[in-house]
């Protein structure tokens, strides 16, 4: 799963694994569209980890 940005000529990795674990980042979440409720690590919604929520942190909105 990722793309390549047009900035750079390497692709964009939106999850990695952390002890066996699939971690997602900001940039998988966000283009998920709304907050899971599983406890994400990077979870860019607020307030985080409730189901549903699609408000994102005001850095977030920033970037995209």
């Amino acid at each position: 799963m990722s793309e390549t940005n047009n900035n750079q000529s390497k692709p964009i990795e939106e999850y990695y694994f952390d002890n066996g674990f699939c971690v997602f980042k900001e940039s998988f979440l966000i283009k998920r569209g709304t907050c899971c409720g599983n406890g994400c690590r990077h979870c860019p919604y607020q307030p985080k980890h409730q189901k549903g929520n699609v408000v994102l942190f005001p850095e977030f909105v920033q970037k995209l």
